[in-house]
């Protein structure tokens, strides 16, 4: 497990490829390594690798299969690619993000990039699979970074978070720029709760869902809108 707090940036060192299986070589901070043993956990720009050998007080390997070549951004790496890196989190560990498990849900292109001050915003888009488990002032993953989304945009498809000074120092995220592609873990927890009531509610309603949600279609609104905020809340006029 993983708290979102990116300990380090990190540079890609050396690649090398054989039957299927990607190498990186990685060289981290000073003191990064410490403690780090073979097997050991590594999330590099969220993408939990196991660490396969350890080449010096600052460089490690790992190998990535072709499954995760495919769903993240480690496909994109080159030699010098700027990398977030947190090591597992020990029992006790305080989280000072949120609990996240370096397992990638997909990965995004940005859309846009605005800066207000120090502040930076970042609007990417969402598959459409993932849009209902998104929403305003729930945590995100981004390139592991445990995030807060500012504001989302279910129809269209897009979320957006805000980058404080200290974040944009401390990860690789500053850099960023539109068309580039970041990794993007939900949170866990969330997802839980919103198939959950999902379910239950497809059970309940039986062929009615498809009309229910056709209704709330024309006013700007999905169905898990719907089951997450209190019914106050919904725009005036909205009838069910």
């Amino acid at each position: 497990m993983f708290t979102g707090i990116v300990q380090g940036v990190a540079q890609i060192a050396a690649i090398r490829d054989r039957a299927s299986i990607r190498s990186f070589e990685i060289d981290f901070p000073n003191g990064f390594v410490d403690g780090l043993d073979v097997g050991g956990s590594v999330s590099i720009d969220g993408v939990c690798l196991t660490a396969t050998e350890i080449l010096s007080p600052k460089r490690v390997s790992f190998d990535v299969i072709l499954q995760s070549l495919s769903v993240t951004t480690l496909s994109e790496f080159s030699v010098g690619t700027v990398v977030n890196a947190e090591r597992a989190a020990k029992d006790g560990a305080e989280i000072g993000g949120h609990p996240l498990s370096g397992h990638v849900d997909f990965s995004t292109e940005i859309e846009v990039v605005s800066e207000v001050g120090g502040n930076k915003a970042v609007r990417v888009r969402v598959p459409e699979a993932f849009r209902r488990y998104i929403f305003p002032k729930g945590y995100i993953a981004v390139n592991g970074a445990s995030l807060t989304v500012s504001e989302c945009n279910k129809l269209d498809g897009w979320f957006e978070v805000w980058l404080i000074p200290e974040t944009r120092r401390a990860t690789n995220l500053d850099g960023k720029a539109v068309g580039d592609r970041l990794n993007i873990e939900i949170e866990r927890g969330t997802q839980v709760i919103v198939d959950t009531v999902r379910d239950t509610i497809t059970e309940a309603l039986g062929n009615l869902k498809p009309a229910l949600e056709g209704l709330l279609a024309e006013r700007g609104l999905i169905l898990e809108d719907i089951l997450t905020q209190p019914l106050a809340l919904m725009p005036a006029g909205t009838a069910l």
